[in-house]
């Protein structure tokens, strides 16, 4: 594999780690943060760290955003991303060389074309994907055992609108191993990232809901908890439940979400997360159901105009159905 240039902006835990790991794969590796004694620490173990970013005299490398993006009550904080950013904008000013700039802290989808991108073509005078590179690669690092995964991915996402980017970034890191996906939009992969925290909260959160339940009972949780994992088809099947605009049906689902709600009020449990389930399934039925009038509605319109078309041209008129079937279709996971 051949050597890259990599500048990690930002050397926390996600930073340090990814940084290592491209040093032991014998990448040239700089470490770039403002907290003195991480810098101290750094360089104790013998990395080549900075609090500043200079690219006047460097070859094209990588720069990896790597900086802290921590939550103010129901709001991302980006203010040391954004920070960080602009002092990679300005390092872009000052280099003849092409570099490529990779986010890879979490961030609200949207932020690399948006903050990102603005911040760097401000700072540099110069245009993404022309004067510089620019990409997403959002990182699933557990915080317990960072270098260990980096390590060894089971997932690595990439996305970019310029293809000689997303290659670059794949000769990079499919070295390392594990499935790698690639989109054009880094909307994509931001919202991958973010939906991969909720998931595993929403998950978390749902179990201790049902504990509160147990507890109520006076049952053990732990081997429920376990068989269900292996029973339910939402945890043995990747790809049930996951398609969107897609509300559930049936008769299982709708009894026991509904059923368990009143069962759990009678016990004494509230269950918000439950209720949130059942008020979001709801909704989206009333959305899709909404759309499946709005098509065949206009179905009964093309049949009007293709009944007109046939009495004059005699051509036989299209099944108007068509498009309410499709729509109707969307309805999913009705169990057996």
């Amino acid at each position: 594999m051949q050597s890259s240039r990599i500048f990690i902006v930002g050397s926390g835990v996600v930073g340090a780690a990814t940084g290592e790991g491209f040093l032991k794969a014998g990448h040239e590796v700089t470490f770039i943060d403002v907290s003195q004694p991480r810098i101290a620490e750094l360089a104790a173990r013998g990395f080549d760290v900075r609090s500043e970013i200079d690219l006047s005299a460097e070859p094209e490398s990588l720069i990896f955003l790597t900086l802290p993006t921590p939550h103010e009550g129901h709001r991302y904080d980006l203010s040391a991303f954004e920070a960080g950013t602009t002092s990679v904008g300005k390092a872009l000013a000052g280099s003849p060389a092409r570099h490529t700039v990779v986010v890879r802290s979490t961030v609200p989808p949207g932020t690399t074309e948006g903050l990102v991108k603005t911040t760097l073509e401000t700072h540099s005078g110069m245009t993404a994907n022309e004067g510089f590179g620019l990409a997403s690669n959002p990182e699933f690092l557990r915080a317990v055992s960072a270098a260990e995964d980096f390590a060894n991915p089971w997932m690595t996402v990439v996305a970019s609108r310029d293809p000689q980017t997303t290659e670059r970034l794949r000769a990079l890191l499919a070295p390392f191993g594990g499935e790698l996906r690639t989109f054009t939009d880094p909307a994509q992969a931001e919202f991958i990232k973010c939906a991969h925290n909720i998931f595993n909260a929403t998950k978390i959160s749902f179990w201790n809901e049902m504990w509160l339940v147990a507890q109520k009972l006076g049952v053990d949780l732990d081997p429920i908890a376990a068989t269900v994992a292996r029973s339910a088809e939402g945890s043995i099947n990747p790809q049930y439940g996951i398609r969107g605009g897609a509300p559930y049906g049936g008769v299982c689902l709708p009894k026991d979400t509904c059923g368990f709600l009143g069962f759990a009020d009678n016990i004494g449990v509230d269950m918000p997360l439950l209720s949130a389930v059942v008020e979001t399934n709801d909704r989206l039925a009333t959305i899709v159901s909404d759309e499946v009038d709005t098509a065949t509605h206009a179905a009964s319109h093309a049949q009007l105009r293709e009944s007109a078309a046939t009495a004059t041209t005699g051509t036989a008129a299209a099944d108007p159905s068509t498009e309410a079937v499709a729509a109707s279709g969307r309805q999913q996971h009705e169990p057996a």
